[in-house]
């Protein structure tokens, strides 16, 4: 005996399939780079992607999302762009940029995404902070009441600098600029003050004698060094004085002291 299968119940079959389908594959999560120079990328796709958000390209390089237009994304890369052409495909990673904070970092070496350059190994925090982070209020913030000595006679004795001021240090080159900087460190030993020196654009060969300039006078224990030297991509020359600032803010939120220079 044969059972006829009527036309509107195969229909019906069939519509509820449809119904049923789910597609798993998200298309604005994904995009290609349309356009390429400076270590910018300009892709399309990515509808969904925010400001500040870390998206990976498919050769492991990664980028951070800046400009977002109605038809296309500018990514600037972080690092290396070797590999990156027109037609590469990226994916959103949904995270925002973020660097290590906490007593870890200091002595280190690291550079503008909190990575060590110093060939001591990883760094151990347990804590990460957004680099981009909403500033307390003007209500939040307590005025400088405190005094900061650079050990530099003249300076404390005409210039009055205080804990939480920001201080401009000026002059031309071969003035002994950073010679200021690295003595307002070594001075803060004992002082229960953490330092954060920023050196942007510098070579790595100037770096490297800060450093040892701090250990001989075993000021690196409370430092931490962020460095963009001048081989670095101009995207983390941008990125290292927030790097710096963020990982401070770690200090002053716990009731520390820090001095960033």
């Amino acid at each position: 005996m044969s059972t006829k299968i009527q036309a509107d119940e195969i229909s019906s079959i069939i519509k509820e399939r449809i119904d049923n389908f789910e597609l798993n594959v998200d298309i604005n999560e994904t995009g290609k780079i349309i356009s390429f120079a400076d270590g910018i990328a300009k892709v399309y796709g990515l509808n969904n992607v925010m400001a500040g958000e870390i998206v990976e390209f498919e050769n492991g390089a990664r980028g951070l999302a800046q400009n977002l237009e109605e038809s296309a994304v500018g990514i600037v890369i972080l690092g290396t762009s070797e590999g990156l052409r027109e037609g590469t495909s990226c994916k959103r990673l949904g995270e925002l940029l973020e660097v290590p904070v906490g007593p870890e970092t200091l002595g280190r070496v690291v550079n503008a995404l909190g990575e060590p350059v110093d060939g001591k190994g990883t760094v151990a925090t347990t804590e990460k902070r957004l680099l981009e982070d909403k500033a307390p209020g003007i209500m939040a913030r307590k005025s400088v009441h405190e005094p900061l000595q650079t050990g530099i006679k003249a300076i404390d004795a005409l210039v009055p600098i205080g804990r939480g001021q920001r201080e401009l240090i000026i002059g031309d080159r071969q003035t002994g600029k950073t010679t200021v900087a690295i003595d307002a460190i070594i001075n803060q030993k004992g002082q229960d003050v953490k330092c954060i020196y920023v050196a942007i654009g510098q070579k790595a060969s100037t770096i490297a004698n800060i450093v040892g300039a701090l250990e001989a006078a075993n000021a690196m224990e409370y430092t931490t060094i962020v460095t963009a030297n001048a081989s670095e991509s101009s995207a983390l020359q941008f990125l290292a004085p927030y790097a710096g600032v963020t990982m401070g803010e770690y200090y002053r939120d716990n009731g520390q002291h820090f001095n960033r220079l």
